[in-house]
C-alpha cells in the first residue's frame, strides 16, 4: 500500500478541484463511469478499469486520504453502495435517514444482523475483528448488511497484524466524534431532498446511481 504522500503545491491543486466539486454536489465517488468521481479529477482524465492500475493512482490515493482527514467530509456506501465522500451541508439528512430506523432498514435483517445491531446500540462502537461467530462467520459481512441501509456507520483500519479491520459505530457516537451536534429532521424529506439532487446530477453527467432505500 502507498505511504502517505507528501503534500505538495500539486497535490494540494488536485485536492483542491476534488473538494470544490464535492462542495458543489454535495458528494462524490471514489470511482463511477459518469458521476463525479476522485479517480477521475485527481487523474484529470476519464479512464476505465481499475483506478489502483493507473499511472496517477499515487495522486488518487494521496487524494484519498486527504478527504479522509478533513473535518467536513463523511465516507460511507451512499450510492450504488460504492464508497461515497459526502460533504457535511448533507450530513444532517444522513443523520436523520440512519437513525430513523424505518422498515426499509429493518426488514429482513438477517439473525446475525439483528444481534449485532443490538449490541452496537448497547456498545455505542465496535471493532470486527474483535466480534464472536455469533455475528456470523465473516462478521465483516454482517456489517455491510447494516452499512448499506445506513444503520451504522463503518471505517476500515488497519489492525496490529496489518490486517484489515472494521470499526462501526451508531450515528449518535459518530455524530459526537464528528463534533456534528445532530439535530433529526423528517427522514422522509431527507430522502426526498437526496433523491432529488442525485437525479441532477445524473442530469448532469448521465450514468446511473441507486439510493439504499427503495425507489
Amino acid at each position: 500500500m502507498p505511504q502517505r504522500a507528501e503534500i505538495t503545491a500539486t497535490l494540494r491543486q488536485q485536492f483542491d478541484k476534488v473538494f470544490l466539486a464535492l462542495q458543489k454536489h454535495g458528494f462524490i465517488l471514489l470511482s463511477d463511469s459518469n458521476l463525479p468521481n476522485v479517480s477521475r479529477l485527481a487523474a484529470n482524465e476519464p479512464f476505465s478499469g481499475s483506478w489502483w492500475s493507473h499511472p496517477s493512482a499515487r495522486t488518487i490515493f494521496a487524494v484519498n486520504e486527504m478527504l479522509e482527514d478533513h473535518p467536513d467530509v463523511l465516507i460511507m456506501k451512499l450510492i450504488s453502495e460504492k464508497v461515497t465522500f459526502v460533504h457535511r451541508d448533507l450530513w444532517g439528512r444522513i443523520y436523520s435517514i440512519g437513525v430513523a430506523r424505518e422498515d426499509w432498514q429493518t426488514r429482513n435483517l438477517s439473525p446475525a444482523a439483528t444481534r449485532l445491531l443490538k449490541k452496537l446500540d448497547g456498545d455505542g462502537w465496535l471493532q470486527t475483528n474483535k466480534l464472536g461467530a455469533e455475528f456470523g462467520p465473516k462478521p465483516g459481512e454482517t456489517v455491510r448488511e447494516l452499512e448499506i441501509r445506513l444503520l451504522l456507520h463503518a471505517n476500515q483500519i488497519h489492525t496490529e497484524s496489518g490486517a484489515h479491520a472494521k470499526v462501526v459505530e451508531t450515528w449518535d457516537v459518530w455524530a459526537e466524534r464528528a463534533n456534528f451536534r445532530a439535530r433529526p429532521k423528517s427522514p422522509a424529506a431527507a430522502r426526498r431532498f437526496l433523491e432529488e439532487r442525485v437525479a441532477e446530477v445524473i442530469a448532469q453527467f448521465g450514468g446511473a446511481a441507486r439510493l439504499p432505500w427503495p425507489a
